[in-house]
């Protein structure tokens, strides 16, 4: 019996289509190298707005710890409770203070942080900016002779940069206090035992990479809201396009630069 070939072959119009889409892509592609250069263009090049950098560090972070306490207090208790019956069948729960501590210096503050702060700063940082474009504030304020970029775009990607860092190291401290309340409350832990027990197997390299990920993943989130806020169109319709796909798109690359950033620091340990 004859077999034939069940090969689809693409259309000349499917094949146009694919080189629009690669050509779209590339193209994106650059424009956010060219942003991110610019960036580093215009950033650090007087005169400095150190008052307004205050003003975006404060309401990316100090507005950003009640939300941040809460869910770094319940993952610590929660990461603690939910290992204990399986350390527990092997008699290690004094393994918990070391266990808890290695999980969230390493992986859980920074990227829960990350993802909170994306979820809450990426869409407001998003959603202004393009309410900005849309209304033709931007173009106004290019007209009178302000730089919008260095006043909007610098200052918010500085404020991220710097406030995740520091909403990390709290979301850290809180996440261990939830641990140490349910150690103790468990096994009678006292707290300096519990400290001493916790910080036994980190190293500086734990520290440091906990570090290096959170100030990557503040520059990735306030990049990412604002390329897609000061580029958002299409009127009201563009706002919210602009705050989603500064969500979706932040949180997407978080978890990309995590995995990255835990295979190099892997190569070190």
């Amino acid at each position: 019996m004859d077999t034939t070939n069940s090969t689809v072959t693409p259309t000349p119009k499917q094949g146009k289509k694919r080189i629009k889409r690669a050509a779209a892509f590339f193209q994106d592609l650059y424009k956010v190298g060219a942003f991110v250069g610019r960036f580093f263009k215009e950033a650090f090049i007087p005169p400095y707005e150190i008052k307004e950098l205050f003003r975006q560090c404060y309401e990316v972070g100090v507005r950003s710890l009640a939300l941040i306490s809460l869910t770094g207090f319940i993952v610590g208790l929660i990461f603690t409770k939910q290992s204990r019956p399986s350390l527990s069948e092997f008699g290690a729960t004094s393994w918990l203070p070391s266990l808890t501590s290695i999980a969230v210096m390493r992986a859980l503050a920074p990227l829960v942080t990350a993802l909170i702060t994306a979820g809450r700063v990426g869409s407001s940082i998003g959603a202004e900016l393009g309410s900005m474009r849309v209304t033709e504030q931007i173009d106004a304020m290019e007209v009178s002779g302000i730089n919008p970029f260095k006043y909007l775009v610098c200052l918010r990607i500085l404020a991220t940069t710097i406030a995740v860092p520091l909403l990390s190291c709290y979301a850290a401290f809180v996440a261990m206090m939830g641990a140490y309340l349910n150690v103790n409350q468990n096994e009678g832990t006292s707290y300096s035992t519990f400290i001493e027990q916790a910080f036994e197997p980190l190293s500086f390299i734990d520290f440091e990479s906990s570090l290096i990920k959170a100030i990557v993943f503040g520059f990735t989130i306030g990049v990412v809201g604002c390329y897609k806020g000061y580029y958002s169109s299409r009127g009201t319709e563009g706002v919210g396009k602009a705050a989603n796909s500064a969500v979706v798109t932040g949180m997407f690359l978080v978890f990309i630069e995590e995995i990255l950033i835990v295979q190099i620091t892997g190569w070190f340990r």
